[in-house]
């Protein structure tokens, strides 16, 4: 082969070395249920920029299988549980919250989330234990001298594990109860008159009696407030606006896309189009009258409807009405007839509405759901129900009015245009921001000085404290000065008079 032909290789082999330098090495420590389901996507666009990732994953984990084929490595932690005993207790939460909530009292609901909550703790202790005090475990990982550990902050001691392997860490969240963990371990800002707490349902136009911070939890964050990045998965077409910090990074929606085409009983819907409806993938069962009462709901409407539910099928299920185990959601949302979303307000579903500019019904059951549909009921493209108190007549008609009035529809498609018109995408956004700190080795110089502040210097309490000392100072002085010279006044008045 010529030299003149072999030049002609020379661009492809700076391309391929390009690549290659390029590449890290990724560690993950997913969530579970839809929070992995954002993680999942980040993980596979990171697998596609050549990067090796490998997921650090629990034997009794309920939603990542670690024996499936994929395109990415696992790292299996052996736990002394199984994972039915971890989905039980998750499922213990939500048929509490679901069934018995609205004839408790906020004692006994106090006491239940308690239980349940330690029962988690205990869970999570025995998953700390396999990563923390394996040191074969550790020396094998540090072998592998990854780059960055991707974590969710809802699952614990990823902060710790980050520090022992002495590699930067990146939080992927939703948000955190009160924003407690943004907040303080984050430095974010978060004005108690403009930025409401978390999951409780206020907007960011409150009263004075609202304006009190009103959620306060404790946390440790003495090795969480080191997280290079924050990846917070919203954004402002969801969430209300609010003061930045740089390491925090807005990436909602980075899991949607656009819809493949559909089975034949969603294109053959006429002109009355179809309604999308699931309450996610965690609910495995509705009490037998609250289906029966939807099922009979749904069959007065003129749409076809497409349900997922894995739950014992409706007695008073109507033609128009087709339940399936699984749903491919994303594809029903994105299709030109889609009138309506009936949703529990997952915020995955609810931002795959807003990508395909889908007005919403919302049936919110617990965690943040009331919240994410309360932040859709505000921006105007949902109508919220109670699950507990909702009637057939009441679904009927929030459906029709989310149909037939266009104001609902207008306001999910204005959410739809701030969605797409951005810089880039919220996938490539948090994969510019992953790399960026795997070359920069940590992103320290993007993190406040909030951070090495006491309480009182992050207040100005001690400037406070000597400007109102030196006022005190003065005032005294002037004070002084003034009786002093009220005196030596009186007393040449005193002289005088006796002269005279």
């Amino acid at each position: 082969m010529s030299p003149s032909s072999l030049l002609q290789f020379v661009p492809l082999l700076i391309l391929c070395g390009c690549a290659m330098s390029l590449a890290g090495n990724v560690l993950v420590l997913p969530g579970e249920y839809s929070h992995w389901i954002n993680m999942q996507a980040i993980v596979e666009e990171l697998v596609k920029r050549n990067h090796s990732i490998t997921v650090l994953v629990s034997t009794a984990s309920p939603t990542v299988d670690y024996r499936k084929n994929e395109n990415f490595n696992f790292e299996v932690l052996q736990v002394p549980f199984s994972k039915s005993e971890m989905h039980s207790v998750s499922q213990e939460m939500i048929n509490f919250w679901m069934h018995k909530t609205q004839n408790a009292s906020l004692l006994d609901t106090f006491f239940k989330v308690k239980e349940v909550m330690e029962k988690a703790t205990v869970l999570q202790k025995e998953i700390c234990d396999a990563m923390l005090r394996n040191s074969k475990l550790q020396d094998k990982l540090r072998r592998t001298q990854y780059e960055g550990l991707l974590v969710d902050p809802m699952v614990q001691c990823g902060d710790l594990l980050a520090q022992v392997l002495g590699i930067p860490l990146i939080f992927s969240l939703r948000f955190s109860f009160g924003y407690t963990i943004e907040r303080f371990c984050g430095q974010l800002p978060t004005p108690a008159s403009y930025v409401p707490a978390s999951p409780v349902q206020f907007s960011d136009r409150m009263s004075f009696v609202l304006n009190f911070d009103i959620v306060h939890v404790e946390f440790s964050c003495e090795v969480m407030g080191k997280a290079d990045l924050w990846l917070i998965r919203t954004n402002w077409d969801f969430d209300y606006p609010r003061p930045l910090l740089p390491n925090f990074q807005f990436v909602g929606g980075l899991h949607c896309k656009p819809s493949n085409p559909l089975p034949a009983f969603a294109q053959s819907s006429g002109d009355d189009g179809i309604v999308v409806f699931s309450l996610g993938t965690m609910v495995e069962d509705l009490t037998r009258e609250k289906a029966n009462m939807i099922a009979s709901a749904l069959g007065q409407i003129p749409q076809k409807v497409i349900w997922g539910y894995s739950g014992m099928k409706p007695e008073t299920l109507a033609p128009n009405t087709r339940v399936y185990d699984w749903i491919p959601q994303n594809d029903l949302l994105g299709h030109p007839k889609t009138r309506a979303f009936i949703t529990h307000g997952g915020t995955n579903g609810l931002y795959e509405a807003i990508y395909h500019g889908v007005p919403m019904v919302g049936i919110p059951m617990f965690a943040d759901q009331p919240d994410n549909l309360f932040h859709m009921v505000t921006k105007g493209a949902a109508v919220m129900l109670d699950l507990y108190n909702m009637q057939s007549k009441d679904l009927v008609d929030a459906v029709n009015i989310v149909i037939k009035d266009p104001s609902y529809k207008e306001s999910a498609m204005r959410l739809s245009r701030f969605y797409h018109d951005q810089p880039e995408k919220p996938l490539d956004r948090a994969i510019f921001w992953i790399e960026f700190v795997m070359r920069n080795k940590g992103a320290k110089h993007l993190r406040v000085q909030a951070h090495n502040l006491t309480w009182y210097q992050y207040y100005c309490l001690d400037v406070f404290a000597v400007l109102l000392a030196a006022a005190l100072l003065a005032a005294s002085i002037l004070l002084k000065t003034c009786r002093g010279c009220f005196k030596r006044c009186c007393r040449s008045l005193k002289t005088k008079s006796k002269k005279e």
